[in-house]
């Protein structure tokens, strides 16, 4: 089953014998054996058995809690993996040094590959002359990155491609009925935005639950800045899996009409835009899909889902910390 998730406000996760149930207004919304289970999401208010938790955390089950829109507010988590040799390689790299510069350079060039992969293969669908502008820009600032040695100025390629790429976002939509402007974060205003929003959430708790498992400290990264409570090593793991799993998603859910304007609504004050609770159902449904979808990983030559392609990664850049290898290659698909 992998991943689940409780998108009723309210719900009682309890425990009867070896199956996680979900009630709420009295009713069974959910029984599945706990064996099944790979992590549990919940959006909105949801109570927790302390049976359930301890269950949870015996069997290395993490609880990521969201709001309803997708912001994520914390998580439940097991103790730390006993692999002190791979968190010690982690912090010795720390810094400036020629490994973490090396990890830096990959998870920018994952990212930006990716986009740019994204936009070709869009090239081929719909119109030469719309993306070949962007197209360019990212190119030439992927070839940066090899030139480039402080991890600011990486900082930097990453958010000039990043900009490239949702400079021309808008165009891969392709129904009228949705638009996109500029990334809106805190709190997403427009639809497209919240369905991104929610889909890096959903993504922060998979690849988070990947560096765990791995051994690794999530809360020192390279990439990103280490802040208080930010788990900075797994957003820098999800920067290649960002337009590979979740902006797909989104594009498939609009594109693809699985989602209309309708299924959306907005907070009086905040303006914060979230998913109806049937459209949101069906928004996770296909985020699961592409998640225990398959293709070929061009490392390790073999077929793996993108659930398995998180850990695969993160022990690819174990292995790189430790000097098993000696680079760190970063997730690139055509």
């Amino acid at each position: 089953m992998g991943t689940v998730y409780i998108t009723q406000e309210d719900a009682f996760i309890g425990k009867v014998d070896e199956r996680l149930t979900v009630k709420a207004d009295k009713k069974n919304l959910l029984d599945v054996p706990l064996i099944k289970i790979d992590g549990v999401v919940a959006l909105g208010r949801a109570t927790v058995s302390p049976a359930v938790v301890l269950e949870l955390l015996e069997r290395h089950i993490p609880l990521s809690f969201l709001t309803l829109n997708g912001r994520y507010l914390g998580r439940l988590e097991p103790e730390m993996t006993k692999n002190i040799f791979v968190r010690k390689a982690q912090w010795q790299a720390a810094g400036e040094s020629e490994q973490a510069v090396h990890l830096v350079r990959g998870f920018v060039r994952g990212k930006l590959k990716n986009y740019r992969n994204t936009l070709l293969e869009c090239q081929r669908k719909y119109s030469p002359q719309e993306f070949e502008k962007p197209i360019a820009q990212l190119k030439q600032v992927i070839a940066s990155i090899d030139k480039t040695s402080s991890i600011n100025s990486l900082r930097g390629l990453e958010g000039a491609g990043s900009a490239t790429y949702f400079g021309c976002f808008n165009q891969l939509i392709r129904v009228p009925e949705f638009s996109f402007e500029v990334r809106r974060r805190r709190p997403p205003t427009d639809p497209v935005n919240s369905l991104l929003s929610l889909g890096y959430s959903l993504l922060r708790h998979d690849v988070q639950s990947a560096v765990n498992i791995v051994g690794f400290d999530p809360y020192l990264g390279y990439l990103h800045f280490e802040r208080y409570g930010r788990p900075s090593l797994a957003l820098d793991l999800m920067e290649e899996f960002r337009p590979l799993v979740v902006d797909a998603v989104v594009l498939t859910a609009i594109n693809l009409q699985k989602v209309s304007p309708n299924d959306f609504t907005a907070e009086p004050l905040s303006g914060a835009v979230s998913l109806t609770k049937e459209a949101l159902h069906n928004f996770l449904r296909i985020y699961e899909q592409k998640k225990q979808s398959k293709f070929k990983h061009p490392v390790m030559g073999k077929l793996c889902t993108y659930q398995e392609a998180f850990e695969i990664q993160g022990r690819l850049m174990a292995k790189y910390l430790m000097g098993e290898v000696d680079k760190y290659p970063p997730l690139i698909l055509r």
